[in-house]
């Protein structure tokens, strides 16, 4: 479901194809430009390793190679995790949430009695942690493995075990307010970074058109969640136009007012929830 302003429609005619509707009845239709697959997409249980990073200080969790920076004020907490290469698909799953658990029936390392937890993806990890797994299978960075927040990992067992199989699936992100967008660069290049995103949570396509344009423009995606183009927006009212990972586009129209400025986080007054 995707909470929207009351004078925009989202709706799909067929494979691969998304249109948007608004109260003047006019109609526009963008391809999905990219589908999700499997691990990373994962909606039913599957295995993988977790192992934890950083301490109890709240400055161990921030930065990554999402870009969102401060996590604490972009809205992601502590419940955290660092993706191995096949889970963070070269950074498109970032902002994604996923459900993890570990397997107490099958390993001593977990608490007895610990449940699933829910942490979103904001960085890459990179190291293999085949030097860690003793007796299970042995494993590299293209198998499904999460480096989690020492936080969310000691809800699951104690950090000292350094490593315990899991299991993980996607989740719906649940997120308070509208879909935030950070402005930065200069006159000739802009540089999106686009956060606090519910439902697919990862956002694979990102359009903008300024209130002068005749058409949109699509965004090159830099690293991360961080999207630039080589425009000058400035004095034009900037409305977005994006697509998730399960291929939902919305159009947030207005997000910025013609006097914008760079440094600035501007919120869409439209958000996605549940699948």
């Amino acid at each position: 479901m995707v909470r929207l302003p009351d004078n925009m429609l989202t709706f799909g005619i067929g494979i691969g194809i998304v249109c948007t509707l608004s109260t003047v009845m006019r109609v526009e239709c963008i391809p999905e430009l990219i589908s999700s697959e499997p691990p990373y997409a994962a909606r039913t249980w599957m295995d993988a390793h977790a192992t934890f990073h950083g301490g109890s200080a709240v400055a161990d969790t921030m930065g990554g190679a999402c870009g969102y920076g401060n996590l604490i004020s972009r809205g992601y907490g502590l419940h955290t995790s660092a993706l191995s290469s096949s889970l963070f698909n070269s950074g498109l799953t970032c902002g994604a949430c996923f459900k993890v658990r570990c397997k107490a029936a099958s390993s001593m390392r977990c608490h007895a009695t610990a449940g699933s937890i829910t942490v979103t993806a904001t960085d890459l990890y990179s190291e293999n942690l085949a030097t860690l797994i003793e007796d299970e299978r042995r494993s590299n960075p293209s198998q499904p493995q999460f480096d989690l927040a020492v936080s969310a990992f000691q809800m699951l067992a104690r950090p000292m075990v350094g490593l315990i199989p899991i299991e993980y699936q996607r989740v719906p992100c649940e997120k308070e307010g509208g879909i935030r967008f950070t402005l930065n660069g200069n006159s000739w290049f802009n540089l999106v970074l686009v956060h606090n995103v519910g439902g697919d949570g990862n956002v694979v396509a990102v359009q903008v058109k300024g209130s002068r344009a005749s058409s949109w423009s699509m965004m090159n995606r830099r690293w991360g969640q961080n999207w630039e183009l080589r425009e000058n927006l400035q004095g034009q009212i900037l409305s977005f136009r994006i697509t998730t990972g399960f291929g939902k586009t919305v159009l947030l129209p207005d997000v910025a007012q013609a006097d914008w400025r760079f440094g600035q986080t501007y919120e869409s007054e439209g958000n996605f929830s549940g699948w």
